[in-house]
């Protein structure tokens, strides 16, 4: 199949590379022509692990292109996906200036029966508003061209984002007709051979599924962490109480990690998107208002821990492991470490951090000389008065206790991810505080 990927960031780019590494033929799109030039040179916009691998090779094999311009390639696409950003406005709505200008570009081009597909998160009822962006530009034209529309959102993971396209748990389909509802089952066939995961249903259901997902995930984040705060409080294990819950078949183990809270593209978007569609209608998401402000509260923990060890912090030096968002990606977006960095420094604090691919990131959004960027994880923890974990990189999990010792002039760590057995830690003669 000829498909054409509007929008060159995390899911155009994986999504077009994935599709492309099955043997369709793939136009990635993008009007930065910067991007563009730097992905024909191999140049990556994003870190995932093995993508620039898997692009490379499609580019080499012919199947993977990139342009500038939608109707460029257009003619020869049989379906379009439009995956371009959908950033927040200021009352946490979407923003769908971007995806209504696919849809226009669609519709200014399209010759023959084609399908746009919009996988960019978007609200219930963006798909009529793209519908009916398309059928405008086609009455300007004076053409009566047929064409389709359906949703297929992403449930692509940062850092596991190839395994989950290429092995999908399930592939929600969004459509009007059968026509669409065929070429959409024809496209992931080669995904899910063994077991057929796709689910189709109306459009509405499938723009709100996404949504719910993600706002579902970050309810058992922001409850799990609620439970975490109460343990300290009472004196319970939050470690033996999420493995009680877990052993519940209804409950399940999964997002029961108690931590400093979530962060990235998704979750804190999705969460405040959700809450303005029920303002916009009257009603009021009650639970997940509460969940988006015990996750900004979470994310204060850290500082917090480490002020009640640390009463007066000016002129201390503090490491901090991890500046991502989570493992597995370069992403900082509403990361916790912003919020900890944000009050180290309004404290006083020198600042050390390391995160084994965010620092180019980190540079970018926080300067080059408001803190030091290290290496190396334990040249981070040279005469520090403290640790901070706050990403939890598989290599912080197994730490040298002894060059800890070495290096640190203070005793204090405040892990934010609960990497650490409390009883080792105070073994290894460490002020250990965690999260519950």
């Amino acid at each position: 199949m000829n498909i054409a990927m509007v929008g060159t960031g995390y899911v155009g780019l994986v999504s077009g590379t994935c599709f492309a590494e099955m043997g369709n033929i793939v136009t990635c799109v993008d009007v930065n022509e910067e991007k563009i030039q730097n992905l024909q040179e191999g140049i990556m916009p994003i870190y995932e692990p093995g993508l620039r691998e898997m692009v490379l090779q499609n580019q080499e094999d012919g199947r993977l292109n990139f342009a500038t311009s939608l109707a460029s390639c257009i003619d020869e696409a049989d379906v379009v996906f439009s995956a371009v950003g959908t950033p927040p406005d200021e009352d946490g709505s979407a923003d769908l200036r971007y995806v209504l200008e696919v849809a226009r570009e669609f519709g200014r081009h399209i010759k023959k029966y084609t399908l746009l597909i919009t996988k960019s998160t978007v609200p219930v009822g963006t798909w009529f508003k793209v519908k009916n962006a398309v059928q405008e530009e086609l009455d300007k034209r004076g053409v009566s061209v047929p064409f389709g529309v359906a949703s297929n959102p992403e449930f692509l993971k940062e850092g596991t984002a190839i395994e989950d396209f290429m092995r999908p748990d399930r592939v929600v389909v969004g459509v009007e007709e059968e026509r669409a509802a065929t070429l959409m089952r024809q496209l992931y066939r080669p995904f899910t051979m063994i077991s057929d995961r796709v689910q189709v249903c109306d459009i509405p259901s499938a723009e709100m599924i996404k949504y719910a997902s993600n706002s579902m995930l970050a309810t058992r984040i922001s409850f799990m962490n609620d439970i975490a705060n109460l343990c300290e409080l009472v004196g319970a294990n939050v470690d033996a109480v999420r493995r009680g819950m877990g052993a519940d078949d209804r409950i399940g183990s999964k997002f029961l990690y108690p931590g400093c809270g979530y962060g990235g593209s998704c979750f804190p978007k999705d969460v405040k998107a959700l809450i303005r569609s029920g303002a916009e209608l009257g009603y009021h998401m009650s639970i997940l208002e509460a969940v988006e402000a015990v996750n900004e509260r979470q994310k204060t923990i850290p500082f917090a821990k480490l002020q009640a060890a640390i009463p007066d912090l000016k002129g201390k030096r503090i490491a901090v492991w991890g500046l991502a968002f989570k493992p597995g990606t370069d992403d900082m977006r509403e990361a916790p470490s912003l919020v900890l960095i944000e009050s180290l420094l309004a404290h006083g604090c020198e600042v050390r951090a390391y995160d084994p691919v965010a620092t180019d990131e980190a540079r970018r959004r926080l300067g080059e000389d408001t803190l030091t960027y290290c290496d190396e994880m334990y040249e981070t923890c040279v005469d520090a008065d403290a640790l901070v974990i706050v990403t939890d990189w598989k290599q912080f999990r197994v730490p040298s206790w002894a060059v800890l010792r070495k290096t640190m002039k203070g005793r204090i760590i405040i892990d934010g991810r609960n990497l650490y057995d409390p009883d080792e830690a105070a073994q290894q003669g460490f002020v250990y505080n965690r999260i519950g």
